[in-house]
C-alpha cells in the first residue's frame, strides 16, 4: 500500500478476505493485518496529506496526518491485534469481518481531512459496531443493537445536518472549528452522542454487555475514542465540555457503584474515564489536551483487559452477576493477577498507564484555577479504585465461594491479555515513551514526590473505607434504571399510539372519505346510480357501491372536480 494512502483502507479490504479463508490461513491473515497497519502508520510522517476531487468544486481528504492523529492510529492499530488475538478462536468470520470494518472505520474518522469523508467513516463506524453487537445472536443482543443502531442514526443525523449547514455558510468541508451558531452545536452533538455525554449515554451501557466476550473488546475501544480524538481537534477550549466531562466521571461511577453485572459496570466506567478526557478536552490547554490523548492511550489498554478478564470469566462459567460468582480466584489466578494489572492502571496507582495520564488533566485543571474541576476529578478517582479495583475483582475471584468449576480458557484469551498487561506496566514505568507522541511540547513529570504520596494516601485512605463498607457493597439482583428509561417509555407510548389510536383515526377518515366520494358519485350519475347497500370501509367499496361500472375514470375526474369547488367556496365565502 502506498505511504500517502490513509491505513483505513488496509483493514476494510482485509474485512472482505477474511470469508474467502479458512483455518490457520484465516488466523495468520487476521494477525497479519493489524501488524501491516501499525507499519503503515509507523511509516506516516506529519504533514503528509491525500485528497481526491469532489463535485468539482470540492476535495475529499483521505489522508491527513499530524501528532494527535498519530498518537491515536498508534493505539488503534494495536489494540486491532491484541483484540484480534483474544478473539482469534471465534470460528465465524462474521465477527471478524465486522471487526476489521470497525478498525478500518475508525482509522478512516482519524485521518479524514475533510467533514464529508470523517462522515462517511462514522456511518460505516456505526455499522459495524452493531453488528459485532448482533453476533452474539442472543435475544438481548439483538434488542440491544436495534437501540444501538436508532441512536446513532440520531447522531449521525445531527452530524450531517451541521456539516451542510457549515458547508452553506463556509463553502468549505474542512475539519475546523465551525462559528457559534446552528452548524457548531449540531456537529458538537454528533459528536458528544458517540463519546457518550450524559445524557446521550445510556446507548454504552446498554450495548456493550450484551455484545460477545470477544465482540466486547473491539467496542471498548473505537467509537468513544474517535468521538474524543474529533472533540479535541474541532472543539478544544469549549467551555461546556468541561462540566459534561467532569459530571461523567461523577456520573460513570456513582452508577458503576450500583451494578450488579460485572461487565456492565465496567461499560460505566467507561462514560466515567472518557469523561476524563472531555474533561480535558474543553479545558483546552496544551497539558489537558495533550492529557486527553494521553488517556485515551493508556484507557484504551486498560479498558479492554479489564473486559478481557470480565469476558474470561463469562467464558469459562457462563455467569456476569457478582451475586452468581465468588471463589473464583484460586481456580483463575492467572486472570485475576492480569485483571488486578487493569485495575491499578484504570485507578492511577503508581507503576502503572493510568497513573501518567489521569494526573495530567487533574494537573491541568488545577494550573487554570479550577478547584471545583479538580474536585470532582479526585473523587471520579476514588469511585473507581473503589468499584472496579476493590468491589468488582472481591466479589467475583473471593468472598463466598460459588461453587463454579470454571473452563479452560484458549491460550489465545491469556496470551492477548498477557501482552496488553505488559503495555500497562511498559508505560507505566517508562512514560516517556509515551510522551513523545503526544500533539503538544509540554514537559511534565508524573513522578514527583508530592504526586506520590497524595496518590497514595488516596488510595490507602479509600481500601480502608471498602474494608469497613464491603459487605453492605455487594451486588443485588436489581436492575439499574439510566436515561435510557426515558426514551424507552416514550418510544413505547408512541409505538401504542400508533398501534391504537391512529389506527382507528385512520379508518374513520378511510370510512368518511368512502361516505363523501360515494355521495358525490352518486350525485354525478344521477337516479341510474344503485343506492340502499351499507357502503364499506374503503375507497374501492364506495365505488362499488355507487353502481359506476364504466367511465369510472371520468366519473371520479368530475367527482374530485365538484368537491374541490365545494370547498374553495366554502373557504372563499369564509372571508366574508
Amino acid at each position: 500500500m502506498p505511504s500517502f494512502f490513509s491505513p483505513a483502507f488496509l483493514f476494510i479490504a482485509a474485512a472482505f478476505v477474511i470469508p474467502l479463508l479458512k483455518g490457520r490461513a484465516r488466523d495468520g491473515f487476521i494477525l497479519l493485518i493489524p501488524i501491516l497497519g501499525f507499519a503503515h502508520i509507523y511509516g506516516l510522517q506529519d504533514g503528509m496529506r491525500y485528497s481526491i476531487p469532489f463535485l468539482t468544486d470540492y476535495e475529499l481528504v483521505l489522508l491527513q496526518v499530524s501528532p494527535i492523529r498519530l498518537c491515536f492510529a498508534y493505539i488503534f492499530a494495536i489494540i486491532g491485534f491484541t483484540s484480534s488475538l483474544y478473539a482469534i478462536h471465534v470460528q465465524k468470520s462474521a465477527q471478524h469481518m465486522a471487526a476489521f470494518l470497525y478498525i478500518g472505520s475508525s482509522l478512516g474518522v482519524v485521518f479524514a481531512g475533510d467533514y464529508f469523508t470523517l462522515f462517511i467513516f462514522w456511518e460505516i463506524m456505526a455499522v459495524a459496531s452493531a453488528a459485532i453487537i448482533l453476533c452474539r445472536g442472543s435475544r438481548a443482543s439483538r434488542e440491544s443493537a436495534y437501540r444501538y443502531v436508532l441512536v446513532h442514526i440520531a447522531g449521525g443525523a445531527c452530524l450531517m445536518a451541521g456539516i451542510l449547514f457549515q458547508l452553506m455558510e463556509t463553502g468549505s468541508l474542512a475539519v475546523v472549528t465551525p462559528a457559534p451558531g446552528l452548524p457548531f452545536y449540531l456537529i458538537l452533538i454528533g459528536f458528544c452522542l458517540n463519546a457518550a455525554v450524559p445524557p446521550l449515554s445510556a446507548w454504552l451501557s446498554d450495548a456493550y454487555p450484551e455484545a460477545s466476550v470477544t465482540g466486547s473488546i473491539y467496542l471498548t475501544t473505537y467509537t468513544t475514542k474517535t468521538a474524543v480524538f474529533v472533540l479535541a481537534l474541532v472543539f478544544s477550549g469549549t467551555e461546556i465540555l468541561v462540566w459534561a466531562g467532569a459530571i461523567m466521571t461523577l456520573y460513570g461511577v456513582v452508577f458503576a457503584t450500583m451494578e450488579n453485572d460485572i461487565r456492565r459496570l465496567l461499560a460505566y466506567h467507561i462514560i466515567s474515564q472518557v469523561g476524563y478526557m472531555v474533561c480535558g478536552v474543553g479545558l483546552g490547554s496544551a497539558l489537558a489536551v495533550n492529557g486527553s490523548s494521553a488517556h485515551a492511550f493508556c484507557h484504551i489498554l486498560y479498558k479492554a483487559l479489564l473486559f478481557m478478564g470480565t469476558g474470561a470469566v463469562l467464558h469459562a462459567t457462563g455467569r456476569s452477576r457478582m451475586t452468581d460468582l465468588g471463589g473464583l480466584g484460586p481456580k483463575m489466578k492467572l486472570v485475576f493477577v492480569l485483571y488486578m494489572v487493569a485495575g491499578f492502571s484504570i485507578s492511577g496507582v503508581p507503576l502503572f498507564n493510568g497513573f501518567i495520564s489521569k494526573s495530567m488533566i487533574i494537573t491541568a485543571a488545577a494550573d487554570l484555577h479550577r478547584p471545583v474541576i479538580e474536585l470532582m476529578l479526585v473523587l471520579a478517582s476514588v469511585g473507581t479504585f473503589f468499584s472496579t479495583t476493590l468491589k468488582l475483582p472481591y466479589y467475583t475471584f473471593f468472598n463466598k465461594d460459588s461453587g463454579l468449576e470454571p473452563e479452560p480458557l484458549p491460550r489465545n484469551m491469556l496470551w492477548a491479555m498477557g501482552i496488553v498487561a505488559g503495555l500497562c506496566i511498559l508505560f507505566g514505568v517508562y512514560p516517556d515513551l509515551l510522551y513523545r507522541l503526544l500533539p503538544n511540547a509540554v514537559e511534565y513529570h508524573p513522578y514527583t514526590r508530592d504526586h506520590l504520596v497524595g496518590a497514595l494516601q488516596l488510595l490507602l485512605a479509600t481500601g480502608i473505607a471498602f474494608m469497613i463498607f464491603a459487605k453492605a457493597m455487594g451486588g443485588h439482583q436489581t436492575v439499574t434504571l439510566d436515561t435510557d428509561w426515558i426514551y424507552r417509555r416514550i418510544a413505547n407510548g408512541i409505538l401504542r399510539f400508533c398501534e391504537s389510536s391512529l389506527t382507528r383515526i385512520g379508518a374513520d377518515i378511510e370510512k368518511a372519505a368512502g361516505e363523501i366520494v360515494f355521495a358525490v358519485t352518486t350525485l354525478v350519475r344521477g337516479p341510474a346510480t344503485k343506492t340502499g347497500a351499507p357502503v364499506k370501509n374503503t375507497l374501492s367499496a364506495a365505488f362499488a357501491k355507487s353502481g359506476v361500472k364504466e367511465n369510472i375514470g371520468f366519473g371520479t375526474a368530475i367527482a374530485i372536480i365538484l368537491t374541490l369547488l365545494y370547498v374553495a367556496m366554502y373557504m372563499g365565502l369564509g372571508r366574508f
